[in-house]
């Protein structure tokens, strides 16, 4: 779906500003959001290291892909507990949640098999990874609360990231002190025991600005055994040196307690879906973590040139009664140097991004039994598993029209991965692997107006396998081979009066598609690459005011959809043949008409339907249903003061099934459902000074 600045539930559409889609001006390389916005990015008046959600949404649109930001006020109309409430109406996401805070996250299909923690995707906050060095990624330390914007760049079009992934990336962006509130205070409260409060401020002091947030939150969960609790800050604090460099330094720290319900039988998650895993509670499943993530990140602005360099260290601790007791420490470090330059070649506009990143870890790990009762046992393993990634690429946009620019990109990427057993009573598993991979990228991005751009691209993406991939079984990381996918891609957004529109078609060629098997219903899955895969798709995204003016002047209603298509197949697979790749529903659709008023009420209801049922295992014989949730909202929210929202989901208390952990074959008595939420009421206040 196209968000402009007037973000869905904004506050009056006179305080509205519309983005166009990319002007460029040569001269000075800033985007032409607006005369007075670029004059305060230039007295200093905004971050010239962090865009606001303005100028992120017009430098956003150079890319010619599908991508979106994703203003806050998209989502802090509600809840906002999962990263299925921030990206849920985006196209070509497909986002459930599981428990608490953790939710599975695909786009394109990465990851379709993962139904826990989340691979396929670079996760970053603020431009610093999430992921950890070997690539896996999980939700928790992701606070909806905290974020001024979230960009989306998916498949290739995250290459200004260095990231190359079949899903692409996602970057959750901060407030700076330039932009945020001098205070900002919330309380939620909703069913299943859930409760949360949020305060933050941001402020400025002549070349000094500070951003400072911290949430704190419980439930006791829909389903037994899935209670919960976290604490979370976030800040940053900047320096401008001069209207041209700016350094800015980042604090993370996280601290989550989970319980892991797990999951069942297909008529559990039906008909007793609050019931948990027998097996889980036996031995308590449990994902604890603490975490703290700092980082630094500096911009130089030379003429036309524009220099960004960030270094960034991420110490983790997890502690993991699973099947067996995992206690493990994540210590990961890197960097990363990118330059873009503005110019003019023979008379033509002429952008060059060239970049490098690094990012190494290590995971000391150490692997009990899991007594009942989540008891550390005897040991069972213990490794030292390490990562070392290295990637240069580079992109240039060359407009040889007007309005016509060609995209040419390249991305090179060096990853090695070395495992270290420590524990030799069941044999030696240490094992090391390298992979050297190249990704090019070709495209085009045709503005047939100012407001209505038609792009189209090739390009080809890499994921190397996930340490979690070989921490429960005995084979070495060396028995797995890279994900690799070709993609092509063609769409167009824009932006009338009366019509928002984003369509993306694509299609993808895989070989080696990584997918996460389940073997046994209490133990994590056992990943193998596939063979040939293909994975196709269409992604729309719609918004259409209408009655406008009915009860006052200025109301409107406004419908907007948002559709996937997803056309995951097989490809003359020997043991699969042509099946579809299980996971995901073929269609999906989330829609609403929503009435606003121009006082800043908001009123309507909403829809998310899988109207047809997906497979759960790669034989294609066992499904999960097809369902529609009825879900209403309403609220009151303005850009000061007092803010308050009314939301209810799942209004018919549906029985349905949101996710499924897949098998090579399955049947509807295997535990690998997870049931979806039943009937809730959430509200909350928030006030802004």
């Amino acid at each position: 779906m196209i968000y402009s600045i007037c973000e869905k539930y904004a506050v009056m559409a006179s305080a509205c500003l519309i983005v166009a889609p990319i002007v460029v001006n040569a001269e000075d390389s800033l985007p032409e959001v607006s005369v007075t916005e670029k004059a305060l990015v230039k007295s200093g008046a905004q971050s010239l290291t962090v865009p606001n959600t303005a100028q992120a949404t017009v430098d956003i649109q150079r890319i010619p892909g599908a991508v979106e930001v994703v203003p806050d006020t998209a989502y802090k109309g509600g809840p906002a507990q999962t990263v299925k409430d921030m990206l849920g109406w985006v196209p070509g996401i497909f986002a459930q949640s599981r428990y608490g805070d953790d939710a599975r996250i695909s786009i394109r299909g990465s990851g379709l098999s993962r139904n826990y923690g989340n691979r396929g995707i670079n996760m970053y906050m603020d431009g610093i990874p999430i992921n950890t060095a070997d690539g896996l990624v999980d939700n928790f330390e992701i606070d909806p609360t905290a974020f001024r914007y979230i960009e989306v760049y998916k498949g290739a079009n995250a290459m200004r990231y260095g990231a190359n992934t079949l899903g692409g990336a996602i970057n959750y962006v901060t407030p700076t002190g330039r932009d945020a509130d001098l205070f900002v205070g919330r309380v939620d409260i909703g069913s299943f025991g859930y409760k949360r409060a949020q305060a933050s401020t941001g402020g400025v002091s002549g070349p000094l600005d500070y951003f400072i947030t911290a949430s704190a939150q419980e439930f006791n969960g829909y389903r037994q055994h899935s209670d919960g609790d976290q604490q979370r800050l976030s800040g940053n604090l900047g320096y401008q040196f001069s209207p041209d460099a700016e350094t800015r330094f980042y604090v993370n720290l996280n601290a989550i307690d989970q319980r892991l319900p797990g999951e069942v039988s297909k008529a559990s998650a039906l008909h007793s879906p609050r019931t948990a895993a027998s097996e889980f509670t036996r031995v308590d499943q449990q994902r604890n973590i603490n975490s703290q993530r700092l980082a630094n990140k500096t911009t130089l602005r030379f003429g036309s040139t524009t220099v960004e360099l960030g270094v960034f260290g991420v110490n983790r601790h997890v502690d993991h009664p699973i099947f067996q007791y995992l206690d493990y420490t994540v210590r990961d470090y890197g960097g990363f140097i990118r330059a873009t330059d503005d110019s003019q070649i023979s008379g033509f506009n002429n952008r060059l991004v060239v970049g490098a990143n690094i990012h190494n870890g290590k995971i000391d790990n150490d692997q009990y039994v899991n007594l009942t009762g989540g008891i550390k046992g005897a040991l069972a393993a213990s490794n030292i598993d390490r990562s070392k990634n290295i990637s240069a690429y580079a992109e240039d946009t060359f407009s040889f029209l007007p309005n016509v620019a060609l995209v040419a990109g390249v991305q090179y990427l060096h990853a090695e991965r070395d495992r270290k057993d420590r524990f030799l009573s069941d044999g030696d598993q240490s094992g090391s692997r390298t992979y050297d991979l190249f990704s090019p990228k070709i495209g085009l991005l045709w503005d047939v107006d100012a407001s209505w751009q038609v792009f189209t691209n090739i390009s080809r993406s890499a994921e190397i396998p996930t340490y979690d991939a070989n921490t429960f079984v005995s084979t070495a990381t060396s028995d797995l081979n890279a994900q690799t996918a070709t993609t092509y891609e063609i769409g167009t957004r824009g932006t009338r009066p009366d019509f928002t529109w984003d369509f993306a078609i694509y299609h993808a060629d895989i070989k080696n598609e990584l997918q996460c098997l389940t073997t046994a219903p209490w133990a994590p899955c056992s990943v193998v690459n596939a063979g040939k895969t293909q994975h196709r798709g269409l992604e729309a995204g719609i918004g259409l005011p209408f009655l406008k003016s009915t009860f006052t002047q200025g109301d409107t209603f406004v419908f907007n959809a948002a559709y996937s298509l997803n056309d995951f197949r097989f490809d003359n697979d020997p043991n699969y043949g042509n099946n579809r790749l299980p996971g995901v529903p073929k269609h999906f659709l989330r829609s609403e008409v929503v009435y606003k008023h121009p006082n800043g009420f908001y009123a309507g209801p909403n829809i998310e339907w899988s109207p047809s049922s997906y497979y759960a295992d790669n034989v294609n014989s066992t499904t999960v249903d097809r369902y529609m949730l009825l879900n209403l909202r309403l609220g009151y929210m303005q850009a000061k003061g007092w803010s308050g929202y009314l939301e209810g989901r799942n209004l018919a208390d549906r029985r349905y099934i949101a996710n499924v952990a897949i098998a090579g074959t399955a049947d509807p008595t295997m535990e690998i459902f997870n049931p979806g939420t039943g009937r809730a009421a959430y509200a909350g206040l928030q006030y802004k000074w």
